[in-house]
């Protein structure tokens, strides 16, 4: 199976800026790829393919002659999926038009040289006839298997991304396996996937800015309340609220993008074409005990405005329609007492920790735990035991 580690490395300070470099160089490609095939368009109304792009293209960038394939390639890739999703119903979503600063550079098999040692060298473009000297980075840890492939990312740092064959085979599955979420008020997604991989990507930015703007709401309120409305200080009072509201908003907008997104590049990379999720619609309301069910406790304050605040539905919305422009199904299906029944022996318990643990002697993390039994529930449309070996559960942050 092909797996993907993302690794530091050493650099010398010369090779580093040449790495930054690389990265402008493929977002320049990028930039000209949207050029040509704007032009192209307009000119014969037909798309522009990639042997037309690498005519356009050719020797005009100092770079290894894949990687500046693989850009146009991704490029191709990216219009071909959101034809797909306007084809299913997604009119929204847009072909790429949007120039790039910084692209991810990549190298593939032919594109650099490993050696035992754990140094790389990654080849450049040839000028006159010569090939340009290598970039040589030294891992901190070099994957055990074939490398197929190389990848210069920014993730908070400066960090490789090295796809190798780990020599497992994979399940019989057509190479197709579906993956389920359980959506969440501190991990925004928990998934697992029917070849054992799992991903959990936490939301707990997302609650601490929230808190913040709940202080700042608070206090607001309390100095309008003593202002008389329309005065110049209740209008300067207002002004501040609808900057607090505005603001939050557009960093909630950014870490749910960014969150499906990290979510799509993993469902692409472990090979998914279907996605199930627990369909939490309803969970914020019926807070409150009435005359059909008396014995319902009644929610604390604080409980119902972390639900009442829980932006599942645009996070679920973003999912539906990158899924789709990635060519992978997106279904819901309900996820009653998933999070609470136990796989193994059908016992139901409520969870107060992270780690869900039954007296028949099952435990596993609360959320993937949900996730596993939503999976159970569409393959078998029961709560069971799949059998799945977890060997290890990746977690993430929302980044770009």
């Amino acid at each position: 199976m092909i797996r993907t580690h993302k690794t530091t490395f050493r650099v010398s300070k010369k090779d580093l800026e040449r790495l930054f470099a690389c990265n402008r160089i493929s977002a320049t490609i990028w930039n000209d790829c949207l050029k040509h095939a704007r032009n192209h368009h307009q000119q014969t109304g037909c798309w522009i393919n990639l042997s037309e792009l690498q005519q356009l293209t050719r020797k005009q960038y100092h770079l290894h002659s894949q990687s500046i394939q693989s850009v146009q390639e991704r490029y191709l890739q990216a219009r071909t999926n959101a034809w797909k999703a306007r084809q299913k119903g997604f009119k929204y979503i847009r072909y790429p038009y949007k120039e790039k600063k910084h692209y991810p550079a990549r190298w593939k098999k032919d594109g650099f040289t490993v050696h035992s040692n754990g140094l790389i060298e990654l080849k450049m473009c040839l000028i006159n006839g010569k090939r340009t000297p290598p970039i040589r980075v030294k891992l901190a840890h070099l994957p055990q298997g074939q490398i197929k492939e190389i990848e210069l990312i920014w993730d908070r740092k400066l960090m490789l991304a090295v796809s190798y064959e780990d020599g497992r085979q994979p399940k019989e599955n057509n190479g197709q396996f579906t993956a389920a979420i359980d959506m969440g008020e501190i991990h925004g997604i928990a998934s697992l996937a029917d070849n054992g991989q799992s991903l959990i990507i936490t939301s707990r930015k997302l609650r601490s800015q929230k808190r913040l703007r709940n202080k700042k709401y608070t206090e607001l309120q309390k100095k309008l309340s003593r202002c008389q409305k329309g005065s110049r200080r209740w209008k300067k009072l207002r002004r501040a609220l609808v900057k607090t509201q505005q603001k939050t908003q557009r960093q909630q907008r950014d870490i749910l993008h960014k969150t499906s997104c990290q979510f799509v590049r993993w469902a692409e990379a472990n090979q998914i074409k279907q996605v199930v999720v627990g369909d939490v619609e309803g969970v914020q309301r019926n807070t409150k005990a009435h005359k059909k069910n008396p014995k319902k406790k009644h929610r604390s304050r604080k409980v119902n405005q972390k639900l009442s605040q829980w932006p599942f539905g645009i996070l679920l919305m973003y999912l539906t329609y990158k899924l789709a422009a990635a060519g992978i199904d997106l279904n819901r299906i309900d996820e009653s007492y998933t999070t609470q029944t136990c796989p193994v022996c059908n016992r139901k318990k409520k969870v107060s920790g992270r780690t869900y643990r039954c007296h028949c002697g099952y435990n596993e993390h609360r959320d993937i735990h949900g996730a596993k039994n939503i999976l159970a529930k569409h393959k078998y449309g029961e709560i069971k035991d799949l059998g799945i070996p977890i060997s290890k559960i990746t977690y993430l942050r929302p980044a770009s």
